[in-house]
């Protein structure tokens, strides 16, 4: 059975020894670094092939944000960012430059290596489904769950895999409300917590690449205290929410 591997990008030695003995006691085969540039070519060489990228946003060199930037999106790998309390808004800017989650330091490091496996099961469930040919439609939207591959009016969407699994929720309740928890559980693969904005985040950026109307519509409803609802041009009724 293949071993899982993880890649750790971080300059802080504690944290680097830390995370690499938590990961290796769970049986991943980890790699770290402490260098940006290093860990650039490392994450982006075909050989290598990581099934997950665990950022620190405190890296000397290269800085985290042009690590992420010069791996999306011609790399879909899971990337959880690790940052300070006092630099939350480095996360939150993480998701929208395409990584998949953030943590803040100190962590808890059974909590990070729970997170971890909630999003390689993810991935490893979409392997195990692979044989099942599946298209989705709803508009001028259109997504294939065997490739994992988006198109909006027959253009290729660049999504990053937690992108593609919030879309593909929204569109399989299209015209009907779906929970931010729902998104969080299904995609995240854990619950929110208080002032958690990564889902809020997540659908700002589909938004963005999806384009905010759908039609004569909006694309995605915002509705207060719930969730969302991703328009049905089929149905009209949903728009009194």
């Amino acid at each position: 059975m293949k071993m899982c591997r993880i890649l750790v990008i971080d300059d802080d030695s504690e944290s680097c020894e830390l995370l690499t003995g938590c990961f290796k006691a769970e049986r991943f085969e980890t790699t770290s670094v402490r260098d940006g540039g290093h860990g650039l070519k490392l994450a982006a060489s075909a050989a290598e092939q990581y099934d997950l990228i665990v950022l620190s946003v405190t890296l000397s060199g290269i800085s985290a944000f042009e690590v992420l930037k010069s791996l999306r999106p011609q790399f879909d790998t899971p990337v959880v960012m690790l940052t300070t309390r006092d630099k939350k808004v480095d996360g939150i800017i993480g998701l929208e430059m395409g990584a998949d989650a953030f943590m803040l330091k100190p962590f808890n490091p059974r909590e990070l290596v729970a997170y971890a496996r909630a999003i390689l099961r993810r991935t490893k469930d979409h392997h195990r489904r692979t044989f099942i040919p599946e298209r989705i439609s709803v508009g001028d939207v259109e997504l294939d769950t065997v490739t994992r591959v988006a198109h909006r009016c027959g253009e290729r969407l660049n999504l990053t895999s937690v992108e593609f699994g919030f879309l593909e929720m929204l569109l399989r309740s299209a015209g009907q409300v779906i929970t931010s928890e729902q998104l969080a559980e299904g995609v995240l693969g854990r619950t929110l917590s208080a002032y958690d904005r990564s889902v809020s985040v997540h659908v700002g950026n589909l938004r963005k690449k999806l384009g905010h109307r759908l039609g004569e519509i909006e694309r995605i409803i915002t509705v207060r205290g719930q969730g969302y609802i991703y328009a049905n041009p089929q149905e009209h009724n949903f728009m009194s929410h």
